[in-house]
């Protein structure tokens, strides 16, 4: 996708027998240029003077719905400000509340930045592999100012290995450069890929580049584990739907480091192949969709573990773009269980598909 293509707490979390409640929009964490919930609006972005090889700018744009003000029924489970737009979504996650799951959830139009709609969304709760987009970030953050050259080749180590998702497990090659790297966690969340760059930058590190963008709610805790044992984190990230939205918004803004940094990050997230969950509801080809088909562009990233599906995400349309973040938490003891999840998800999904296009 070429750039401007786009234009136009330890981290545990309790199990709860629901959690669909009155919310009011979070509170804002210390900030460092530009935090969540800052209020900062922006009609476009820059070019900057310097892009990566492959960029994607997501240009925010007046939303020609933002007029959809209309006397609204407010249910007890929405949050000031929702409209009966998200109706399908908010139903949706309200049956799986009372089935036992826990939901957090935000969107945000990406022109504006006004809440469509929230729940629990100051939540925090576990989000698998979304974390490594901090990775990512410190990763792009080092490149732009050459601390870390994308051509360097790293080596895998057999303390990198990591089963489940990503490809390197199965190539031959023993090093990749950096960018290739961040590329293959951008699109397949590739494990190993993720552990050899934690290793090369540190997890101090992240955490550090996380907390000066005033992230307390959301981070990335350890490296990727087959088996998580009584001394390890309990999760590999955590986060919160409005920090993650916040996040996205300003990724998209290229208000992350800094231009530059903020489009790779997006171009390498723009690769992501897993369309399984919110994403389902948007009819785009999963691995060809870095250029509009049909008006609508993406760039996400999900998380999926034992109990836990999550998503955040940039969709733009002919009519509007919205930024969102649904997360669950479920006893993933049966598949039909695991499936109610994700068809509660894709609703979310269908809503915003219908407020973009």
């Amino acid at each position: 996708m070429t750039a401007d293509r786009l234009s136009g707490s330890d981290g545990r979390v309790p199990r709860v027998r629901g959690n669909i409640v009155p919310v009011a929009s979070a509170g804002s964490p210390a900030k460092a240029a530009a935090g969540p919930g800052d209020g900062r609006r922006s009609d476009g972005i820059s070019a900057p003077e310097e892009r990566p090889r492959t960029t994607v700018t997501i240009q925010a744009q007046e939303s020609a719905r933002r007029a959809r003000q209309a006397a609204t029924r407010r249910g007890r489970h929405r949050a000031p400000g929702s409209t009966e737009t998200f109706s399908r979504g908010f139903d949706a996650l309200g049956r799986l509340a009372v089935a036992g799951v826990q939901v957090s959830a935000r969107a945000t139009d990406l022109s504006t930045g006004a809440v469509l709609f929230s729940v629990d969304d100051h939540v925090v709760m576990p989000t698998a592999s979304i974390g490594k987009v901090l990775l990512l970030v410190e990763v792009a953050a080092r490149l732009q100012s050459g601390e870390l050259s994308p051509l360097a080749h790293l080596d895998r180590d057999p303390r990198d290995i990591a089963g489940e998702s990503g490809i390197w497990q199965h190539l031959h090659v023993p090093s990749l450069p950096v960018a290739d790297l961040a590329a293959l966690v951008g699109a397949t969340s590739d494990n190993l890929a993720t552990n050899v760059l934690l290793r090369r930058v540190g997890l101090e590190a992240v955490s550090a580049r996380t907390e000066s963008l005033g992230l307390t709610r959301t981070a990335l805790l350890d490296l990727v584990r087959d088996h998580r044992g009584p001394d390890d984190a309990p999760q590999l990230s955590v986060g919160s739907a409005n920090e993650l939205t916040w996040l996205f918004s300003a990724l998209a803004r290229g208000e992350i480091v800094n231009p530059a940094t903020s489009q790779r990050v997006i171009s390498w997230l723009s690769l992501n192949s897993d369309f399984s969950l919110v994403s389902s509801a948007f009819g785009l080809d999963p691995h060809s969709h870095r250029h509009p088909e049909h008006g609508i562009l993406l760039v996400n990233k999900t998380g999926t573990d034992d109990g836990v599906r999550s998503e955040v995400g940039v969709l733009r349309g002919p009519r509007a773009g919205v930024t969102y973040a649904v997360s669950t938490y479920f006893d993933d003891t049966s598949l039909p269980e695991r499936l109610a999840v994700i068809e509660g998800m894709r609703a979310v999904g269908l809503d915003l598909l219908e407020y973009v296009f």
